[in-house]
């Protein structure tokens, strides 16, 4: 009897594994292998001069400590400076959109049209947007003829020769390319919730206001992470739109200059050691930011215990 119940129980365990290997496969030979081999380059002497090849050549932690003192920095805050002009009224529209396209007591008509409007410049390549935008506001270019025409500026803007002009260009596009995509995600995610929350609310005497800030964002509060830690990722590799924008100078005065700009540099110099150096840094600075983040709006007491239980304990001492 033991027998035939042997027979007859089959493991389906080891199909799951089979299917999920060639992810991990893959994942390890183009993504683990590469990084591995970065981090080795990063503490060896190895560039090109010339016809000759330099190295590999052991350094130990001469890559990292040149890096710190050079201009690193300054790219970074040109980095994130850009990244906030985008991100910040990125999230702030898409959370207004978003709101509106859900709510059924406001009843806009053609919502589907809308949707697809604002997600269109998502689908555009950024090489095309930045080369359009390069166009749009050039010193004789449709933006300063109108502005001109219409007695709005003496004299053409030069968006391009001054750091606040370009790095706003820049916070520009990556809002109108992003936005669209942020909407339609916070729209799935406002969609998720129970309706009848919101009728209870309604029926508490909850104003709109009250019902967005104390119902709609603590229950997306997740997805909010997850597109806040995205679009920080996405910000700390921001390389087509300025490099196409300023030509991979970085104008003016290098203050557009992005830190995958300024990896892409030593690469086409073919200063591997520099370059894995600095890439191990953009890991680094990820993976804190990312780690800072998460912890900011991962609530650790979500049914309020240990609140109550610390009240409890002070009242405890009190008596």
């Amino acid at each position: 009897m033991k027998n035939e119940n042997r027979i007859k129980s089959v493991s389906y365990a080891k199909w799951g594994y089979i299917f999920i290997l060639p992810f991990f496969l893959s994942y390890a030979i183009f993504s683990l292998i590469p990084l591995a081999d970065t981090i080795r380059n990063s503490f060896y002497e190895y560039y090109a001069f010339g016809l000759k090849t330099v190295g590999p050549n052991w350094t130990g932690l001469s890559n990292y400590t040149s890096l710190l003192s050079s201009d690193l920095p300054k790219y970074a805050w040109n980095t994130f400076v850009m990244w906030i002009l985008g991100f910040v009224p990125q999230i702030i529209v898409a959370l207004v959109l978003a709101s509106w396209f859900t709510d059924a007591r406001l009843k806009i008509r053609g919502k589907q049209f809308f949707k697809v409007v604002i997600y269109l410049p998502n689908l555009i390549m950024a090489s095309a947007f930045a080369m359009l935008f390069f166009a749009l506001f050039s010193n004789a270019g449709p933006v300063n003829s109108i502005l001109l025409r219409m007695g709005v500026v003496g004299e053409a803007i030069r968006f391009m020769e001054s750091t606040l002009g370009a790095r706003t260009l820049v916070g520009l596009m990556n809002f109108l390319m992003w936005f669209g995509n942020t909407t339609i995600m916070l729209m799935a995610a406002i969609m998720g919730i129970n309706p009848s929350i919101f009728e209870a609310a309604e029926l508490d005497g909850c104003t709109h206001l009250q019902k967005f800030f104390k119902i709609t964002l603590p229950q997306i509060k997740p997805l909010l992470t997850y597109t806040l830690i995205t679009s920080l990722i996405g910000g700390l590799q921001m390389f087509d739109v300025p490099q196409i924008l300023t030509g991979g100078k970085g104008a003016p005065d290098r203050t557009t200059m992005t830190l995958i700009m300024y990896l892409n540099k030593h690469l086409q110099a073919k200063n591997y050691g520099i370059a894995g150096a600095l890439s191990v840094f953009l890991f680094i600075i990820s993976a804190i930011l990312c780690w800072f983040v998460f912890k900011m709006n991962t609530d650790s007491d979500p049914d309020g215990s240990k609140s109550a239980a610390k009240r409890a304990k002070k009242g405890g001492k009190a008596q």
